[in-house]
């Protein structure tokens, strides 16, 4: 069995399914995704239900806070499809020069496509590569992942200098950082 769903009452549905990344038992509750348990390997799914039971607090507050999130940020549907790729990566496109010209980046290609677990991403040789989905997010966050790349065009990774150069575009990195969590 590779997954399950657990129906509880005061929660709703919660998946179980086995994670081949996972190297613990570990709850993620996602606005417009649910509550999912990542079962390692080695874990049976009789030992993930008793851990869903005696986290069932915690999993309630953050569900109560999901919801509450999903009701004042409807933009993003249950699916996460963009409807429209051609006007999305027109859009995209279009920002990211704006940014990169605005603040004297340069980078070598852009690719967007629609990833499951990246926001973005830059390579060594300064190519970009963008989730379509930027779309869906607020105009702050859309505009923090694509600085963020911008800057690993400079610092190709995430020290404290990269903060710190980062944080003069967009003010607060970390805590966008921690806000874009909440849509993936």
């Amino acid at each position: 069995m590779k997954s399950k769903i657990l129906h509880i009452a005061s929660v709703g549905d919660v998946l179980i399914e086995n994670s081949n990344r996972a190297k613990r038992l570990s709850i993620s509750v996602k606005p417009f995704k649910g509550v999912r348990v990542a079962v390692p390997k080695r874990v049976s799914f009789y030992a993930a239900e008793k851990f869903v039971f005696e986290k069932i607090k915690w999993i309630r507050k953050h569900v109560e806070n999901m919801r509450l999130f999903e009701e004042t940020h409807n933009g993003m549907p249950d699916n996460g499809k963009v409807e429209n790729t051609g006007a999305a990566k027109r859009k995209i496109k279009l920002r990211i020069s704006r940014l990169a010209e605005k603040n004297g980046f340069d980078f070598n290609r852009i690719t967007i496509r629609n990833q499951k677990s990246r926001w973005g991403s830059c390579s060594s040789k300064n190519n970009i590569n963008l989730n379509i989905k930027l779309v869906k997010l607020p105009e702050e966050l859309m505009d923090y992942v694509i600085l963020h790349e911008l800057v690993h065009t400079r610092i190709k990774n995430h020290s404290s200098d990269f903060w710190q150069e980062l944080d003069k575009y967009v003010g607060n990195a970390k805590a966008l950082a921690k806000q874009l969590k909440k849509y993936m």
